[in-house]
């Protein structure tokens, strides 16, 4: 304290009372570096409080490395000066609710082992929270930052609440670490160009908030919650580890949401790698839902759709899907339908799929927390609700759609899928598909697999040929060749010639039928078959309606067979 050699916390109580009466409102104190208990401060705020409004008000005010060992209570103190709090030791509560900080405020470095709450606080100028320490519960709801916000490398320990905050300015969050849920809900952010990296090693929620100017986002958490997020200009939003929800996210330009390959850097020369020590497992990103997102301005990269829901979502055809995306995998190995074995097709498919096969076939939900079996279909939120899982048509309608996303994006073998499933869907749909329809689905998908499996449909022609050879062998070959004979009639001194061939003739056992001889025959016969040709081959009646069949149906199966190779490897 001026003239004394001691703080205000040490002052003789005559002279702390003096010059307590000597302050008045609106007064510039410093009292850096004082141990304040809270009966002190309580009697240091009423010295400067305004009768007027009945708040505290104070001018410059420098705490410097103060010490709060009490509760510190500074609710509705307006601070018309700068305000300096760094270095600052909190031991129990911070209190700044509905605090005015008219010009800039420094907390930088600030220790804060209690709770601290912010809630309604207003910050005219900066706000310099760099390298502060939350250790407990932080709440800045509803606080508005008029100037620059400056969180970078700030640490939360626990829950951190910033919801409905207003960042008029740039908002500053690089490197900022939070060990615990962190709540942006309803936040607008105005002024922000970047925000991160941050590091969250729980849920952090983006919900509701809004994002006025172009901004990229570099986030590392384990969950991130987008749900009605609204992006008013462009945004690129890199992530790691998360499962990201944009349910009912607002997009009104384009907006990137990319898995990021490598930690991310920052610092002042951003070289300096941000630890993710908070976080664990794989560092890759799940894309959790984009239901009722109007996917016409969405860009997902290097994402895993595994469990994705796209119900509800508009204008899927126009979404992008970029590098490596993954969907969910069709149940592996063999599995019993009643007394059937049956195998599923490897395919990619929508979690959509999963969830209504899983309902139809009444499959038990997994519990909490337990791996999903890769031999079983996959359950969905609303497993044991038949009015709120997806019906065939609904999936298809989302195959259908996403199909022709590929399609646009040039990546054929992908639509080649979605286009199976999408018939798979209609193939399954009693209601919006007529029956003569699905009959002919059905007969699609069990000779080529929709045009696509090219293995089935080679397999059925081989199979096709193997029994126009053993049919050949057993009632379409004649015994022998029949020749030629000649007859001749004399009339008149004219002889008059006439040659035919007999109907060819079978004869003997089946074991003069089987031989090595007529299956060769047989053979050039289902081949010449398969390219549409005859092969002028004698052939008994039967015969002759055997190699007609053949003629039809093994091209057919050939065609098949070559436009699903041709499916796949398209481009």
């Amino acid at each position: 304290m001026p003239g004394h050699t001691a703080c205000l916390a040490h002052l003789p109580d005559t002279d702390r009372t003096s010059y307590l009466t000597s302050l008045a409102p609106g007064a510039d104190i410093d009292h850096r570096g004082t141990p304040f208990t809270e009966p002190l401060l309580e009697a240091l705020l009423d010295a400067v409080r305004d009768p007027a409004t009945g708040q505290p008000h104070l001018g410059t005010a420098r705490f410097h490395g103060a010490q709060f060992s009490g509760c510190a209570w500074f609710r509705e103190t307006q601070f018309s000066g700068e305000a300096f709090f760094s270095g600052g030791q909190f031991s129990s509560a911070a209190g700044f609710d509905r605090v005015q900080f008219c010009d800039d405020v420094w907390f930088s470095g600030a220790q804060f082992s209690s709770s601290a709450f912010f809630t309604r606080a207003q910050f005219f100028g900066t706000a310099d929270f760099v390298a502060a320490h939350f250790s407990a519960v932080t709440g800045f709801t509803e606080a508005q930052f008029s100037g620059a916000a400056k969180f970078a490398g700030a640490r939360f320990s626990s829950l951190a609440w910033f919801r409905e905050v207003q960042f008029s300015h740039t908002a500053w969050f690089n490197g900022v670490r939070f060990s615990d849920y962190t709540d942006f809900a309803g936040a607008r952010f105005e002024g922000a160009s970047v925000l991160g990296p941050v590091i969250c090693a729980g849920r952090l929620v983006l919900s509701r908030a809004a994002f006025g100017l172009p901004v990229t986002l570099e986030i590392a958490a384990q969950e991130l919650v987008c749900e009605r997020t609204r992006w008013e200009s462009t945004a690129i939003v890199r992530v790691r580890y998360a499962a990201v929800d944009l349910r009912h996210a607002v997009l009104s330009a384009p907006v990137a949401v990319i898995a990021h390959p490598a930690p991310f850097t920052g610092g002042v020369t951003g070289t300096v790698v941000i630890r993710e020590d908070l976080l664990s497992g794989l560092s890759g990103v799940r894309v959790v839902s984009v239901q009722g997102v109007d996917a016409a301005h969405l860009v997902l990269t290097d994402t895993d759709l595994t469990g994705c829901l796209f119900s509800e979502a508009f204008h899927l055809d126009q979404i992008r899907l970029e590098g490596r995306t993954t969907f969910a995998p069709t149940p592996a190995g063999w599995q019993r339908r009643g007394v059937r074995p049956v195998r599923f097709t490897r395919r990619r498919t929508l979690a959509e799929e999963h969830h209504w096969r899983a309902h139809t076939a009444r499959q038990p939900a997994p519990a909490a927390g337990e791996e999903p079996q890769l031999h079983l279909w996959r359950t969905g939120p609303h497993h044991a609700d038949a009015a709120r899982v997806p019906g065939p048509e609904d999936v298809g309608a989302l195959y259908r759609q996403l199909r022709k996303a590929f399609e646009d994006g040039k990546n054929e073998p992908g639509a080649a899928d979605f286009y199976y499933g999408e018939c798979e869907m209609r193939r399954h749909d009693l209601t919006g598909t007529p029956k003569s329809e699905r009959r002919l689905l059905w007969g699609y998908w069990l000779l080529s697999g929709y045009g696509l499996r090219a293995s089935r449909a080679f397999a059925w022609l081989l199979a096709a040929m193997s029994l126009t050879v053993l049919c050949l062998m057993a009632v379409g070959l004649p015994t022998h060749d029949p020749d030629p004979v000649t007859t001749g009639t004399l009339k008149g001194g004219r002889i008059s010639l006439d040659t035919s061939i007999p109907d060819p003739a079978l004869h003997g056992g089946w074991s003069q039928r089987m031989t090595w001889p007529r299956t060769e025959k047989a053979t050039r016969v289902a081949i010449n078959s398969v390219v549409f040709r005859s092969s002028g081959q004698n052939l008994t009646t039967v015969g002759t309606y055997i190699e007609m069949t053949s003629r039809l149906l093994e091209p057919t199966l050939l065609a098949l067979g070559l436009l699903a190779i041709r499916a796949r490897i398209k481009r």
